[in-house]
């Protein structure tokens, strides 16, 4: 049993859970790196599902100590909201795994033959098409790096004979015992019956996986000029285009947009959602189809991929002068501050999907209006609620109720409650990074919107 690694110098990162497979890994690293002095080092994934985990932390930092490479232990909690529990600390796992991922580094991962032939029968069980039935790969990006399976066309049984060869321990998670679980269901009723009768099974599933993964690529390959006219710099889609497109072309460059994400694939009868509620929706309608932790949405002619936001409509605190506040749901810090250039500044990073949502406004120039002194006559409030609130924008006549000035300044509606709106008693001050009232214009003050992030 050998590793193949493509570039001897680059960094190899190990997930190293303790199990036999990445416990192989390990002792095969550890060789690999004697022979091409390379830099590396092991991670391991707490989740703290099991009683043992502790115990496993210390034997996993045992074995690298005496296999001489640096270890780190990534301490995680994740939420099952939305999918299964297996499916979930995968999810979290991973996201642990990019913190440590630089530019150029491999990440190595245990999966072997075995681990395909369950991967594969799995996406069968759920009626998957060529880019679930393709497997896992034994080479992709990563994060700023890429993800290499090493020993992705062993068997498990081939896995255990090195092991005991090399007299290597390992431990055992008692979890997998669990047949509850789809996994281990196919791994302990389904995997001997079929090996049993057709020894080479695992090798012609393998076979398969691969066939469709040439095809999904070719048909990525054949359709990447009409998803590269479809997609905008910010990653949201073109409706127009999508339109133009028949049923199986249109459902094959969505799978594109989304694997782009690196979230959840959508499901058929997700896609068929996609394609029927929300980009056959009427031009003012608010369609939304939900992915995971995710949302799918159409506004201004395009579908946006967004997080599904925390609701902070009912969310309100008083600010005072030169006092920042501290938004909710990491949306940063409110500052009220002298004015000296007097501009309404929004300071805000966002995603690619939200970015769009501002460019008409923010390349162009600032919004130059400060605030007046009249601000502070009553306690200032900060909300997120713009029901039943009007206001008049300096340049506009008369008022208008905030839902219409969101319109026309074209914020789509998932971003309208995550706007800080400025209230002195019962008036709107300001929407900050959208506009001041002409009632509170002046050259006092200063409103600030920043965040870290």
């Amino acid at each position: 049993m050998t590793t193949h690694i493509q570039s001897p110098q680059a960094r190899c990162v190990l997930a190293l859970s303790g199990g036999i497979d990445s416990r192989v890994l390990l002792h095969l690293l550890a060789r690999y790196v004697r022979d091409n002095q390379c830099p590396a080092m092991a991670v391991h994934v707490h989740h703290g599902l099991s009683s043992s985990a502790d115990q496993w932390v210390e034997r996993c930092r045992q074995w690298c100590t005496e296999e001489a490479l640096p270890f780190q232990v990534a301490y995680i909690q994740f939420d099952t909201q939305g999918k299964g529990l297996e499916a979930a600390a995968r999810q979290a796992r991973y996201q642990a795994l990019e913190r440590y991922i630089d530019k150029g580094d491999l990440l190595l991962t245990g999966q072997h033959r075995d681990d395909q032939l369950e991967t594969f029968l799995l996406a069968l069980k759920r009626g998957s098409g060529p880019k679930g039935l393709s497997g896992m790969a034994a080479s992709m990006p990563f994060h700023q790096g890429r993800l290499i399976r090493p020993l992705l066309h062993c068997s498990r049984a081939e896995i255990e004979a090195y092991a005991n060869t090399h007299q290597l321990s390992w431990v055992e998670d008692e979890s997998n015992q669990d047949i509850r679980f789809d996994r281990n269901f196919i791994r302990h009723e389904v995997m001997p019956l079929l090996v049993a009768r057709w020894p080479h099974f695992p090798q012609a599933v393998q076979r398969s996986a691969e066939l469709c993964a040439s095809q999904e690529a070719l048909l990525d390959e054949l359709l990447q000029e009409r998803f590269q006219a479809a997609l905008q710099p910010d990653n949201r889609l073109s409706v127009r285009c999508l339109l133009d497109c028949g049923d199986a072309v249109r459902a094959q460059i969505l799978r594109m947009w989304f694997h782009q994400f690196e979230h959840q694939m959508p499901s058929r009868v997700q896609l068929e959602q996609i394609c029927h509620q929300v980009l056959l929706a009427k031009s003012d309608a608010n369609p939304c189809c939900r992915i995971g932790n995710h949302e799918v949405r159409r506004f201004d002619g395009y579908l946006h991929y967004v997080p599904v936001y925390a609701d902070i409509r009912d969310w309100q605190c008083q600010i005072k002068f030169n006092h920042p506040v501290e938004l909710p749901d990491g949306l940063g810090t409110l500052t009220l501050t002298d004015g000296t250039l007097l501009t309404l500044t929004l300071t805000l990073t966002l995603t690619l999907t939200e970015s769009t949502l501002l460019t008409e406004r923010t390349t162009e120039k600032p919004v130059e209006f400060g605030l007046d002194k009249r601000c502070l006559s009553t306690p200032l409030w900060v909300s997120f609620n713009p029901e039943g609130l009007v206001a008049s924008p300096v340049g506009r006549k008369g008022r208008h109720k905030l839902k219409k000035l969101f319109q026309e300044y074209r914020i789509p509606s998932w971003r309208r409650r995550r706007m800080p709106i400025l209230i002195s008693g019962q008036q709107v001050v300001a929407v900050a990074g959208l506009f001041v009232d002409e009632h509170f214009s002046g050259s006092d003050y200063e409103l600030i919107w920043s965040t870290d992030t």
